[in-house]
């Protein structure tokens, strides 16, 4: 019964929490810190593709995004790595791209061995249009 009463407690809390947040309140365990801490905004994307050692997002634009508004965090758990694309810079321009724009980061800029398995953990967003 205390178990039962304990998961209506963290359900409770559950829309202000991501699904990883989550499942480690749940269990107790976090292998690193929680990306909240990480610079900027969690970046909602339209596309995420892991391709010949790359990591490959689709984002909204207003018509200025660029690479260095945004940044991959890395966060590794056991043998791999999760990848959440964080918005440093919001892009206030008044030309909104109906189809977003294209962000790349290799591996080594990430600081990933090739071959790496990796995942991403950003929402995703239909684009405008």
């Amino acid at each position: 019964m205390r178990r039962v009463a304990a998961m209506a407690a963290v359900l409770a809390f559950a829309p202000a929490m991501s699904a990883c947040a989550l499942v480690d309140r749940i269990t107790g365990h976090r292998d690193e810190p929680l990306v909240a801490e990480a610079p900027g905004q969690v970046e909602a994307v339209h596309a995420a593709a892991i391709v010949q050692d790359q990591a490959v997002f689709w984002v909204s634009s207003n018509g200025c995004t660029e690479k260095a508004d945004l940044t991959p965090v890395v966060r590794r758990t056991g043998g791999s790595a999760v990848i959440t694309l964080r918005r440093l810079k919001e892009d206030r321009c008044l030309e909104p791209r109906a189809e977003g724009v294209e962000m790349r980061w290799t591996f080594q800029e990430m600081g990933l061995a090739p071959g790496s398995r990796v995942s991403v953990e950003n929402p995703y967003q239909l684009p405008r249009g």
